[in-house]
């Protein structure tokens, strides 16, 4: 007679089921404390930082670049590392036209250069344009040799420029009085203008490589057409230029071919 066969049933207990649950929620727990501490040191961060680590998760390619102005100040992503140096493309350059009006109204007698300065945002750029008066706001009358007011426009400008990479054009304009030393004309005078402002704001903020043209036109570009002795047309124009994008360098022209020269037909 064989002995009777014994069979044995294991049940299966919490840990071979649900051993590593508790693993699942520790690791959930311990992310959900990571977002909170990140969540309030964000609470605690500048405007800017804050847009721009808004702006890589709207965009964690890099390509668009978001400005945040604060204080005056411009600054922005695009330069990775470095939270300065800004694209400003055609939607940003409002942003920069309202940094440079607060940065101006700092000056001592704002309230009597705020009809002689104009800002416009237009094909080019932003447009500043800095019009003279009967009196002479900018500059002296007659001379190269800006104003204390000017002075000291330009200068604040040129930090708040200078804090963006975009080239910068400055532009000399007068009426259409004849100047009155003779062998000097209004060409050279707005050019002279022009160059003055240059060396300025090269000074005092500006990089010398974003100064892409200095040029002067006379009275060949009125601002008031219908009065070409209106002291207003006397003015210096500075162009914040639009970033171009960076293209691909053109393919070299092909190679010319050379063809072997035909020789003459015998009859």
């Amino acid at each position: 007679m064989s002995a009777p066969r014994i069979i044995i049933k294991k049940k299966g207990g919490h840990g071979g089921h649900h051993g590593g649950a508790w693993k699942v929620a520790y690791a959930d727990f311990v992310t959900a404390m990571m977002a909170l501490f990140i969540v309030l040191w964000l609470m605690n961060t500048s405007k800017q930082v804050q847009e721009a680590i808004g702006g890589y998760f709207k965009d964690p390619t890099g390509t668009t670049k978001f400005v945040g102005m604060g204080d005056s100040k411009i600054m922005g992503s695009a330069v990775p590392g470095t939270g300065e140096n800004l694209n400003l493309s055609k939607d940003d350059m409002p942003k920069l036209k309202e940094a440079l009006q607060n940065a101006i109204k700092k000056i001592a007698n704002f309230n009597l250069l705020t009809k002689q300065i104009e800002m416009t945002v237009t094909n080019e750029g932003l447009r500043i344009e800095l019009l003279e008066s009967a009196d002479g706001t900018f500059f002296d009358l007659g001379s190269t040799r800006p104003s204390d007011n000017g002075k000291e426009l330009l200068i604040a400008l040129a930090q708040e420029i200078g804090k963006v990479p975009n080239h910068v054009s400055i532009e000399g304009h007068t009426d259409a009085k004849p100047y009155g030393g003779a062998g000097y004309s209004n060409w050279e005078l707005s050019v002279d203008r022009a160059n003055a402002a240059r060396r300025i704001m090269s000074e005092n903020g500006l990089a010398a490589d974003q100064i892409s043209q200095v040029r002067g036109y006379a009275d060949q570009r009125l601002r008031y057409k219908d009065r070409p002795e209106d002291p207003g047309n006397r003015r210096i124009s500075l162009i914040v230029e639009y970033l171009q994008p960076v293209s691909n360098k053109s393919a070299p022209p092909p190679a010319a071919t050379e063809h072997a020269p035909t020789k003459p037909e015998t009859p």
